[in-house]
């Protein structure tokens, strides 16, 4: 059974940029995972789903409820039951239990309603929390664990959920993949979360190619898309090979057409042979080129096609180049160490105390910890940015800070203005090679860093430190991967496989700390 049906709809955006046309989809009783690149149209497709906006063309169709996981309630005034979308009702039984309620309060009563909160609230890890407590006062994952605990309480047949674990820890996500493989309606997530994609029972991918659908999780779409692109640019190498021979026969045509004229000509100006005859030899030549010149064409006409057909299968999405200076650190040196460090806030909160480790040569080092145990707050002790309250840090190289936001691109001045800026000896030709080695060529380097996407601005960001005269001994990421999409998450671990310094990360992304080699682990909490 299909809850939601898509019949070829098609959407731009508002200043009229097609996002998608003839799109088909089915949703039942199954859980879709939704990928793309940033811009595709992923969160257009939820509204168009969720039925929050029309589409250009086609048609929506809906048999069931569908509801949508908000990313940003708002908690300013609500208590947590009222983020639960039962506040009415949790008051109208609240009146009942202290004698004040009346007849409409005892026919309406939804007397099951406790038991309901107490188990969605368990199901998303929220057990024991007074739902009368402000919603203000959760944290941003326990919000937005309430967020998945309403739906659970509503029971819609689908659930339309965008992004779902950016900014949860560890433990978090695995309750949102948990709430998700118990889920016995139809969900649509959008997420680059490539442990929660694992989950699916399909991916539908929307690209410049437009929407495919892939039976099963993440590893066996990557696996697919693996084997397509390897048969399309199969495809496409034959097609240009094809392309070429094909001029190449039909330049060789032409040329022995010249030759042949030129030998016309010359039998014609010895003179001797009636016109009749020179007129028949000329009229022949001219059917015989006008043939092999059709010939010709049709060839080249049905190469290009063939090309084009097969440059449609490839999806052009060139990928990082590798050229990076060497940040020259010896194997061996130290470049951190935290010596029985300890850390409390101004009003005696503390975050860590006795915390040592050392970081030498060029080493790849994770900080892990649930959320609130202080991985950012180490970050800041590390780069100097805070003082420990107890023990010492000692920062020996050259270092650079990468958070979520790449904070250091001004956001008033183009790619190459922040890149002329933090690397002021760089000539313009040498800030162009930079920028051109993260594919900001030409005139790209020249966007507004403001208007950048996530994974544009993380990749413009990294082309400052690590292509500087003298790159950086030690990268420090603050959850790079937050708000990128797949694709500029390879993007990302194509370059840093690049980098020959250390690293210092702070991610709950696993595929992300896999990718990028990271070698042992700080464990905090």
């Amino acid at each position: 059974m299909s809850f939601v049906t898509l019949d070829a709809v098609s959407a731009a955006t508002p200043d009229g940029r097609l996002l998608f046309e003839n799109l088909n989809l089915s949703i039942g009783a199954e859980r879709i995972g939704l990928v793309g690149r940033n811009g595709a149209g992923k969160s257009t497709l939820l509204a168009l789903i969720a039925g929050a906006r029309p589409p250009l063309a086609g048609s929506v169709s809906r048999t069931g409820a569908v509801a949508t996981l908000d990313q940003t309630p708002d908690v300013s005034e609500a208590r947590l039951v009222d983020l639960l979308g039962v506040g009415p009702d949790w008051d109208r039984l609240s009146r009942i239990e202290r004698g004040e309620g009346d007849e409409t309060d005892l026919s309406e009563a939804d007397w099951d309603l406790p038991a309901r909160l107490d188990q969605a609230l368990a199901d998303v890890g929220l057990s024991g929390l007074d739902v009368e407590r402000p919603a203000a006062a959760l944290s941003g994952g326990q919000a937005t664990r309430a967020g998945l605990a309403r739906l659970l309480i509503a029971r819609p047949d689908v659930l339309l959920l965008d992004e779902p674990t950016n900014n949860l820890d560890a433990e978090a996500k695995a309750i949102v993949a948990k709430v998700l493989a118990r889920w016995k309606g139809g969900a649509v997530v959008v997420s680059h979360d490539r442990s929660l994609l694992r989950g699916m029972d399909r991916i539908v991918e929307l690209s410049s190619l437009g929407a495919r659908s892939y039976g099963g999780g993440w590893d066996l779409y990557a696996e697919r898309k693996a084997e397509e692109a390897q048969a399309a640019q199969r495809d496409l190498d034959h097609a240009e090979k094809e392309v070429r021979r094909v001029a190449r026969e039909a330049q060789v045509a032409r040329e022995r057409k010249d030759r042949r004229d030129a030998a016309g000509k010359r039998f014609a100006d010895r003179g001797g042979t009636p016109k009749i005859v020179l007129g028949a030899m000329a009229e022949r030549a001219e059917n015989s080129g006008a043939r092999e010149g059709k010939l010709a064409e049709k060839l080249a006409g049905q190469a290009a096609e063939a090309k084009a057909s097969a440059e449609a299968r490839v999806e052009r999405a060139r990928t990082l180049g590798f050229d990076l200076p060497s940040s020259s650190l010896p194997e061996g040196r130290t470049v951190l160490a935290f010596d029985a460090v300890g850390f409390a806030w101004p009003d005696g909160t503390p975050v860590f105390r006795d915390l040592s480790f050392r970081l030498a040569g060029p080493e790849r080092v994770a900080v892990s910890g649930p959320n609130g145990t202080g991985k950012t707050t180490l970050i800041r002790l590390a780069t100097g940015d805070l003082t420990p309250t107890a023990g010492e840090v000692k920062l020996s190289v050259p270092v650079a800070l990468l958070d979520q936001r790449a904070a250091l691109l001004a956001d008033d001045e183009t790619i190459l203005e922040n890149f002329r800026r933090l690397n002021p000896a760089a000539t313009q030709n040498d800030a162009h090679a930079a920028l051109a080695r993260f594919l900001f060529r030409n005139t790209a380097a020249h966007q507004v860093a403001g208007t950048l996407s996530g994974g544009e601005r993380l990749r413009a960001a990294l082309a400052c430190v690590l292509c500087a005269a003298t790159p950086p001994q030690l990268l420090i990421l603050d959850e790079p991967t937050n708000h990128l999409d797949l694709a500029s998450i390879e993007a990302v671990e194509a370059a840093l496989s690049g980098y020959d310094g250390a690293l210092l990360v702070v991610s709950h992304d696993p595929d992300f700390l896999e990718a990028i080699g990271i070698e042992r682990r700080i464990a905090l909490g």
